[in-house]
């Protein structure tokens, strides 16, 4: 009742909704440790208890930290626009704009480089930064207006990719003043370079970081069916986590659309090749020498997130594995030669422990039930009605509060789908980087490819389904084949904690059953006004979807299948063909040759059709998973 009068930015507000649920948190816990541990002694349940008190202690700790985080928001925009007469006062600083690349198909570079070539700052290069030495690559960017890089082998990845093009840069009669990274599949908006320099009129920011927005959904949007209801999962790190750090002055590189400092970043040696998450580790070494990364705000790049099941675990894994080495190395929380500030350490220690203890604790929550159920193991010493007494509280408050903070990008159970999704690859990631930190690969994120096939990712299936038999196993064992004293006790805790798991599990199930992806571009809707020149006339019509291959418009063909046409969009004439009648209007594809599909990338890039959520209402999002599970 009290959020709607409470404002999302105010500190006070946030620390009134933040203070509360730590206060409920603290008496959950002293009711844990005090009511809740087995007997101490030489037994199951004290052993069983005492692991898995210490695993929440550890992601109660990640919940306090992450809270007190959240306290405080940042919106560097009226910086930007206060911003905006400096820059243009001034002769515009150069810029290197470097497009990274390996293994991606022809289509997804063309966008970016297009894209690239077509912003609006002044004075600026780029460059496509080859590490699969293709040839046709080469050529596609003497066409397109980009310069070329390449080198004769692929040491430290991605990291070694950019190092070599500095050392080229740097070489160069002008050298920059700036660069900027773009992954290969990253398109920059025509405004991106000239809003993130303004924020360097501060000296002490060596480096500007935009999130990153997506034009197609992930695969847990798609899998349930359920991207129209619910954002992509890096919405709530981007929207909201990222610009609560910048507040306490602990944002950090993420890697594609950011830009940099050249100076202060060739004073460092580069970027560091000591972790396969060089953009985080790129943030400390630029803090240990005084310079800050700034967080803007605002959707200035459009990118693919992971189209399947398998890349998306993949880059979850390689994130985590990152860390785990930053962790080890010497720029890590507990480091002694590092010179990181308290909150830059705090700040890592949140990351460390939302890495580890959090996931630590979501399996074991998996096992504790199942332990009761078929084993009698006494975890847990607390009955159905005292948790509800104690956890629900802090639970139902905590809820609340990061729903209100997210504006309902938090929802619980979509997050424990989401970390289930991860959690084994996470674990294997933790104690690789943990106990090997050195020589670890980098694993590229693979984008496009044929995605028209139904598949299904058996390793998650085997490993939950198991779960899934197991709790289904000791709901009947507990409750109708040996039922035991103490079944309304603790065991309707045990009932209730294995219903949860159960739902959230067939979820991940039907996550893991990966639905064909048909379109090679993504279809967005809108109903704006456009030109149609068409068999020597000129037609004002509406659009009722739009991709960068073509659009529908509303209303009878002009003319037959196969008309050639030209459509004015955004003032940009595109060239085209009737190609397909629909039920209310028809279909037409966009011209394959060169100079159309430049004006239609950057006219559909520019024209803000892909729309961020502004509030996620959590039952379209409970409806679409129930008609997912039941069609």
């Amino acid at each position: 009742m009290l959020t709607p009068l409470l404002r999302h930015d105010r500190t006070p507000a946030r620390m009134l909704m933040v203070g509360v649920g730590l206060l409920l948190l603290l008496r959950y816990f002293h009711w844990r440790v005090t009511s809740t541990l087995p007997p101490v002694g030489w037994t199951a349940d004290f052993a069983a208890g005492s692991i898995f008190l210490v695993a929440e202690t550890a992601s109660l700790s990640a919940a306090i930290l992450a809270s007190i985080f959240l306290c405080r928001t940042r919106n560097r925009s009226p910086e930007v626009e206060a911003n905006k007469a400096w820059l243009a006062s001034q002769e515009p600083p150069l810029v290197d704009v470097l497009i990274c690349t390996y293994n991606e198909e022809e289509a997804i570079l063309e966008r970016t480089m297009i894209g690239a070539t077509g912003m609006n700052h002044g004075n600026y290069r780029v460059w496509v930064l080859d590490d699969g030495r293709r040839p046709w690559l080469e050529e596609l960017s003497q066409r397109l207006g980009c310069r070329y890089l390449t080198r004769p082998d692929n040491s430290h990845a991605k990291a070694g990719n950019i190092n070599h093009a500095l050392a080229h840069l740097a070489a160069l009669p002008e050298p920059p003043a700036f660069i900027s990274i773009l992954d290969a599949d990253f398109v920059p908006l025509p405004d991106f370079l000239s809003r993130a320099l303004c924020l360097f009129r501060d000296p002490r920011v060596g480096l500007v970081q935009t999130p990153q927005h997506f034009i197609n959904p992930d695969p847990i949007q798609t899998n349930l069916a359920a991207a129209h209801v619910w954002p992509d999962e890096q919405r709530f790190f981007f929207d909201v986590v990222l610009a609560a750090k910048d507040a306490w002055g602990a944002a950090f590189c993420c890697g594609t659309s950011s830009v940099i400092r050249f100076a202060p970043l060739m004073a460092i040696g580069g970027f560091p090749t000591d972790s396969v998450t060089e953009d985080y580790l790129l943030t400390l070494r630029l803090k240990e020498t005084g310079f800050t990364t700034a967080y803007l705000n605002e959707p200035l790049t459009l990118g693919l997130a992971p189209e399947g099941l398998k890349e998306y675990i993949t880059q979850r894994g390689r994130w985590c594995l990152g860390f785990m080495q930053i962790t080890r190395g010497r720029s890590g929380p507990f480091s002694r030669s590092s010179s990181l500030t308290f909150i830059d350490r705090l700040s890592l220690v949140d990351t460390f422990l939302n890495w580890t203890a959090v996931y630590i604790a979501k399996l074991l929550g998996l096992l504790v039930p199942i332990g009761y159920l078929l084993f009698g193991v006494h975890t847990v010493d607390a009955d159905l009605y005292d948790l509800l007494g104690y956890f629900l509280p802090f639970f139902l408050w905590h809820s609340v509060t990061m729903s209100w903070i997210s504006r309902g990008r938090s929802l619980v159970f979509m997050t424990d789908v989401s970390q289930f999704i991860a959690a084994p690859a996470i674990l294997k990631a933790v104690f690789t980087g943990l106990l090997r930190p050195r020589h670890q690969k980098f694993k590229v994120t693979a984008k496009g490819g044929d995605r028209g096939q139904r598949f299904i990712e058996w390793p998650l299936v085997k490993i939950y389904g198991s779960i899934i038999l197991l709790t289904l196993a000791g709901l009947v064992y507990a409750f109708a084949i040996h039922v035991r004293g103490d079944s309304l006790t603790s065991g309707g805790l045990a009932f209730a904690w294995s219903w949860y798991n159960l739902i959230v599990l067939i979820i991940v199930c039907f996550v893991c059953i990966e639905q064909p992806r048909r379109r090679k571009a993504e279809r967005f809707a809108t109903d704006e006004a456009v030109m149609l020149e068409c068999a020597g006339e000129s037609l004002i019509l509406r659009l009722t979807d739009i991709s960068i291959t073509g659009a529908g418009l509303r209303g009878e063909p002009p003319a037959p299948l196969g008309t050639p046409i030209i459509c004015t969009i955004g003032g940009r004439a595109v060239r085209g063909t009737i190609v397909r009648k629909l039920a209310d209007g028809f279909a037409i594809k966009f011209d394959e040759e060169l100079k159309t599909r430049i004006e239609m990338i950057r006219g559909f890039y520019a024209g803000n059709y892909v729309k961020a959520f502004a509030q996620v209402a959590t039952l379209g999002v409970t409806t679409a998973v129930v008609r997912r599970l039941f069609d």
